[in-house]
């Protein structure tokens, strides 16, 4: 995403957020939905190929909002959203304990991944595992580049820092951007800097980077999509069968279809995996 596109979207989000309380009030009518989303599921393309196949089958029309993973359940928390797509585990967990969502379920996986500049300052490549690979970034002070956005991505990043032992933010080496995964990974390019994606978005951006893959796969890494329906009786004027309707399509053969497939073509792989 552009910059100037970016704080554009900004601006229409403050704008959505400061005149409607409920999805009601900015959709009244009931074949309207709104999805709130990931900016890596939308990145990738993927998002426009699944809610373009869904508005042709159901006559529904999606307002889909990409954010950070901790901004969807804030939203949805909120009532501002009939429907979420997000990849934070913990939190997604306790949004449905405290009864803001209902019917959790898995729709696609894929990982996380850490990519960096080619020449590897921190000499990263080769780490038997990624704590291993942070814990070589902070010892040679390497640039290193997080969203800081409290995404799905961030909290995973967060959370092998801990178990490597170090204490971030804080040092010169260590930047927040405050931006998508798209946006973050364009910008660790242009500085020559390491950062954790998803292998999604990087593969669908790759040839527009100036960086490389060095640690990959493995249960650690794993980065697992929900759908979670905001909770009716907790917000009553959110749309519920419009979101019902969504959540079961991405959950359909068809749809799990679309995301198995989706990247084959043009990258050699798909950069999601159906969860059924």
């Amino acid at each position: 995403m552009k910059r100037r596109q970016f704080f554009a979207y900004l601006f229409s989000l403050s704008l959505f957020m400061a005149t409607s309380g409920d999805a009601e009030a900015v959709f009244a009518g009931k074949k309207s939905i709104l999805f709130v989303t990931t900016t890596s599921v939308q990145d990738s393309g993927l998002l426009d190929r699944l809610i373009t196949v869904f508005e042709k089958k159901t006559g529904y029309f999606v307002k889909t909002i990409a954010v950070g993973s901790g901004q969807a359940i804030s939203l949805g928390k909120r009532g501002e959203a009939d429907v979420l797509l997000v990849h934070s585990p913990q939190e997604e967990e306790e949004f449905v304990a405290c009864g803001f969502g209902i019917n959790r379920k898995p729709v696609m996986y894929n990982d996380f991944v850490l990519v960096g500049p080619p020449n590897d300052p921190a000499k990263v490549k080769g780490s038997t595992s990624v704590e291993v690979a942070f814990k070589r970034i902070a010892a040679s002070q390497a640039l290193f580049l997080s969203r800081g956005d409290n995404s799905g991505t961030h909290a995973k990043e967060r959370s092998i820092w801990l178990h490597a032992h170090i204490k971030v933010p804080g040092p010169k080496w260590y930047q927040e951007t405050g931006l998508g995964m798209g946006h973050t990974l364009s910008v660790a390019s242009e500085k020559r800097a390491y950062a954790l994606t998803d292998r999604g978005t990087y593969l669908a951006l790759k040839r527009h980077l100036d960086l490389v893959m060095f640690v990959a796969g493995g249960k650690e890494m794993e980065n697992v999509y929900h759908v979670i329906e905001v909770n009716p009786a907790k917000w009553p004027k959110v749309n519920a069968k419009g979101g019902r309707a969504l959540a079961r399509f991405l959950l359909s053969h068809e749809a799990q279809g679309i995301i198995e497939n989706y990247g084959k073509e043009k990258f050699g792989l798909p950069l999601f995996h159906p969860a059924r």
